[in-house]
């Protein structure tokens, strides 16, 4: 049977297909959707696509993403350059911030260990994070990386690369959320709550 849907509609649900998370009825609806939109609209919607393909790039410093060659984490004054958080991607960046509590700097690897993916140290910016420490003014290094296999064994690479630069090296606490109950919880995630636990 034909497809009913006219080509560059059909061309245009395969591309928001590739999205993350965006399957093909959901792609069809956002195709229809840009189809209704003003052709004003739809420049702009076009525009913007391009924006970030041509004006986005890394930081220099800690490789977020940025417009500028800085950016305005880093080229903050009031931030403490003396502390970095290490994050897999520039979202958990925007995590953090949303929070309102962290007053350091961050550094964005892109990406974490894994070898089933063929993917090695050289293929995230570790080297980058090591020669910003090597400049000596840093005091500590908070490894966020998410409490997968990929980001424990990121986390404890990292780690070792640090230990002969003099720098502290801590790890975000993990355990049970708030307002969650201990009886459906996992057993790792009640281990991780144990070995964390903190004085009152």
């Amino acid at each position: 049977m034909a497809d009913s849907s006219a080509l560059p509609l059909v061309i245009l649900s395969e591309q928001f297909a590739k999205l993350p998370g965006i399957g093909m009825k959901t792609a069809q609806r956002l195709a229809y959707a840009v189809m209704s939109m003003s052709n004003g609209d739809a420049k702009q919607f076009a525009d913007a696509i391009m924006a970030v393909k041509t004006d986005v790039g890394y930081c220099k410093i800690c490789q977020n993403l940025t417009e500028f060659e800085v950016c305005p984490i880093c080229s903050d004054d009031n931030r403490n350059k003396a502390v970095i958080c290490v994050v897999e991607t520039p979202k958990d960046v925007s995590a953090f911030e949303r929070t309102n509590e962290y007053g350091g700097t961050y550094h964005v690897l892109h990406g974490l260990i894994s070898p089933i993916n063929g993917i090695g140290p050289d293929d995230i910016k570790i080297k980058d994070l090591l020669n910003r420490v090597s400049q000596g003014s840093v005091e500590e290094i908070i490894m966020a990386t998410n409490p997968t296999v990929e980001g424990e064994a990121t986390a404890m690479y990292i780690a070792r690369l640090l230990k002969p630069l003099g720098v502290k090296v801590t790890r975000l606490a993990f355990g049970i959320p708030i307002g969650a109950h201990l009886e459906y919880a996992d057993e790792v995630t009640l281990f991780k709550a144990l070995e964390n636990r903190n004085e009152m």
